[in-house]
């Protein structure tokens, strides 16, 4: 069920359709300058005869919507929460579906990115990160002061960084306690989070000596695990859910409403919802959490292997949603082409963009990308291996699949949302 302020979230999501098309939006046609992304979105233009430049990034209307409803079947299935992590997309938009969709709230890695989402409404956000910030804390204090019913849940992982926060908190004279959660490490070698129990007992021994901060759960991230197999992960949550346990035993979560026990990235999100199922009853109502955030477009290329759902392949398949248009600028060798599209264009981070296919310059024909492979990208440039007798000359348009959907997201502004037959419905804004 939506949560929040949902007439509030549209009244500011509509303002995103009064902006301004311009020079700062990558591939929308010329002619339409001047116009505002409503009246643009109204026209109903197609993509690839609409005057769109290239490259163009694409998002599919259709897959888009398949893996929204995915996730919230999945997520209901397995009776968990679910706050997609907004890192990904940076979109309200998208944030408003898939609040539509059943999410609980939105999770945050950083500050700028919760103002986003106070910007557009979201009334509940998990922070996946400790902030010692200062000026962060002050801003985040003045939200809650300002807004009753906004909730935060942060990660706090040292001693040392809830005394940061709870001075930052007191300077501000902040009316109510912040919510937190205990963030256990995954391990040594891995990324943040008190390494042991007693590590974690002493931060949360921390909270507790403060007035600004309330213990409300415990989290981290299985994704961390080092050398991770199933086993491994589904290891580790067992450690978190028996810390909660252990903190609900010692009355830790005596000032909460609810225990939060909270992970789930995109890759185990499987393992992670199997022990959750496990945890036992405890004083207060659990709030079971999955944070994954890659699904809402998938990939062609990393999540495509990573997925939870090729090992439950009976609880659905996700949809890659991305499609960057490429231009074929030059063919100067019967085994080299290259495209319009380079490294501001793609992501390239974990995979190279994949060929998908064709669409020919001459009749509009889409066929199937073969013998045609991405080997490289320079800056605006793709560089392409041709094997004999693949069908690609100038001025063809070349689909690629792309891998990662986060470093996908982040190098467009304004993404034409577009459905099967080429026609775009929407626009998609981004805030990074």
């Amino acid at each position: 069920m939506a949560v929040g302020n949902p007439g509030g979230r549209r009244a500011e999501l509509a303002g995103l359709a009064d902006e301004r098309v311009d020079h700062r939006f990558k591939a929308l046609p010329p002619d339409a300058e001047g116009l505002t992304v409503g009246e643009l979105a109204a026209e109903r233009r197609n993509l690839f005869t609409g005057g769109f430049t290239t490259p163009v990034l694409a998002l599919s209307a259709e897959s888009v919507e398949h893996n929204l409803a995915l996730l919230e079947t999945y997520a209901e299935r397995h009776g968990l929460a679910f706050a997609p992590h907004g890192k990904t997309s940076m979109s309200p938009q998208l944030f408003a579906r898939q609040l539509e969709y059943g999410a609980w709230g939105i999770t945050a890695a950083v500050p700028h990115q919760a103002r986003v989402y106070r910007a557009y409404g979201i009334q509940r956000i998990f922070l996946a990160n400790e902030v010692v910030d200062a000026a962060a804390l002050r801003w985040l204090a003045a939200e809650l002061d300002a807004d009753p019913g906004f909730r935060c849940i942060c990660y706090v992982d040292s001693v040392r960084g809830v005394q940061l926060m709870d001075e930052a908190l007191r300077a501000a004279s902040v009316s109510r306690p912040l919510d937190v959660v205990v963030e256990l490490g995954a391990g040594e070698g891995a990324r943040t989070g008190a390494r042991t129990a007693a590590d974690c007992a002493a931060v949360a021994d921390a909270v507790a000596a403060t007035t600004t901060l309330r213990l409300v759960g415990v989290a981290g991230y299985e994704g961390e695990v080092p050398q991770a197999d199933g086993d491994k992960v589904r290891a580790w949550v067992r450690e978190l859910v028996a810390l909660a346990a252990d903190f609900d035993k010692a009355g830790r979560f005596a000032a909460s409403s609810d225990i939060v026990i909270s992970a789930g990235g995109s890759a185990w999100f499987d393992a992670v919802a199997e022990v959750f199922a496990e945890i036992p009853a405890l004083s207060l109502p659990v709030l079971k959490l999955l944070r994954s955030g890659a699904y809402v477009s998938h990939d062609d290329g990393h999540y495509r292997h990573l997925t939870p759902f090729n090992r439950v392949p009976d609880e659905g398949a996700l949809q890659p949603a991305f499609r960057l248009w490429a231009q074929v600028v030059s063919r100067p060798t019967p085994e080299q082409a290259f495209v319009n599209a380079g490294k501001r264009d793609a992501a390239y981070d974990l995979d190279l963009p994949e060929a998908r296919v064709v669409r020919d310059a001459g009749t509009g024909e889409v066929r199937p990308a073969a013998g045609i492979t991405v080997t490289g990208l320079s800056d605006q440039h793709g560089w392409v291996r041709t094997e004999p007798g693949a069908d690609l000359e100038v001025g063809d348009w070349l689909g690629l699949g792309l891998s990662h959907p986060c470093t996908s997201f982040d190098k467009w502004q304004l993404i034409p949302l577009v459905e099967a037959d080429g026609t775009v419905t929407d626009y998609i804004r981004t805030f990074f």
